[in-house]
């Protein structure tokens, strides 16, 4: 027998309480508060949404509880590994409670950004999390206007100007420096990218900077030199660098430029870390597995992603901010066989 549908030939909540033997407003209940019903009830109502393919119309919803169950999440960049990560666990987390994401990236061109809040907004989104501290004033207008919960996420600040859930990375950087030093290396270089409008970038480097001057270093111009965070354009590069005047270590903002480096090493025959020391930071996948083991701090991204999604929906539930408003996650040196003591 033909079933029963709603609008367009889809089923709807109706067909589903037929289905299942129970009241409209008892799916209804189900739907919004699902431990008001009982087990063997819940059951059958499962059971006949699967059975007619039933697909909950989550912006009929807003019209009565304000929210649509998506959230935004703004990052960098989403063209190599330095992310991945973390959105794979924020995305996972928010399925779990039957939430959705919409992710945008801006290229680190924070221009970019009032657009895709703007963009977000449009659909109605209950939350945003975004990737630092350096922002335009807009996009944080246009969120506080409407009253949107909005967190930083992947870098920590005791006084930052937002709830952020990330790791110090000042204390990153300071990590991996005091761990050359420690292994005796002196002339060291630092490959970072700009970091006028990279927060993370930029205590990374403070962190550097200061370490080595804790230890009697001063590093000289040019051996801080500016590197995008790509591959390709870090292994050509750090070859000339390691051809013409090469250092005894090489710190790098991230596995990725790290990475691009030790490729450049193998190209010009060099062995690590005989020949040079290389170290990154984020212990992106694949780093533990290269040859040598890259030595990294370890970034823990998706336990970020996890904490940031809870936390957006704590926000989105109570409208309280989050208690502590800013939390710091764990860093980690994890020591491998790319930085070695220096000979002699």
């Amino acid at each position: 027998m033909k079933q029963a549908r709603s609008r367009k030939g889809a089923p709807g909540i109706l067909d589903v309480a037929k289905r299942a033997g129970v009241s409209p407003a008892t799916v209804s209940r189900f739907y919004n508060a699902p431990d008001v019903v009982r087990p063997v009830t819940r059951k059958r109502i499962e059971e006949a949404a699967q059975d007619l393919g039933y697909i909950r119309d989550r912006m009929a919803g807003t019209m009565h509880h304000g929210f649509s169950g998506t959230f935004g999440l703004i990052v960098p960049t989403i063209d190599n590994a330095i992310f991945s990560e973390m959105i794979e666990a924020f995305s996972t987390r928010l399925q779990e409670h039957e939430r959705t994401m919409l992710i945008a990236a801006h290229g680190y061109d924070l221009a970019l950004e009032t657009a895709i809040v703007r963009s977000l907004l449009e659909r109605r989104i209950d939350g945003v999390a975004l990737v630092g501290f350096d922002h335009d004033t807009v996009p944080f207008n246009m969120l506080e206007q409407r009253d949107v919960p909005v967190i930083s996420i992947w870098n920590y600040q005791e006084d930052a100007p937002l709830p952020c859930i990330g790791a110090d990375n000042r204390k990153a950087g300071s990590l991996v420096m005091q761990h050359l030093v420690d292994l005796g290396h002196r002339d060291i270089a630092l490959l970072f990218p700009e970091t006028g409008t990279n927060d993370r970038a930029r205590d990374r480097l403070k962190g550097a900077l200061e370490t080595a001057g804790q230890n009697g270093i001063t590093i000289a111009p040019d051996r801080l030199l500016s590197c995008p965070y790509d591959i390709g354009e870090s292994k050509a590069f750090a070859e000339p660098l390691l051809r013409d005047n090469r250092p005894s270590a090489i710190l790098c903002c991230n596995d990725v430029i790290a990475h691009g480096v030790v490729y450049a090493c193998q190209g010009l025959g060099l062995s690590l870390p005989r020949d040079v020391s290389v170290a990154g930071i984020g212990d992106f996948r694949g780093s533990e597995h290269m040859e040598p083991g890259l030595t990294t701090v370890r970034l823990p991204a998706r336990r970020i992603g996890r904490l940031a999604a809870d936390t957006l929906l704590t926000m989105c539930e109570t409208g309280m901010m989050p208690n502590p408003p800013n939390l710091a996650i764990e860093l980690v040196l994890k020591k491998r066989g790319s930085t070695a003591r220096i000979a002699g």
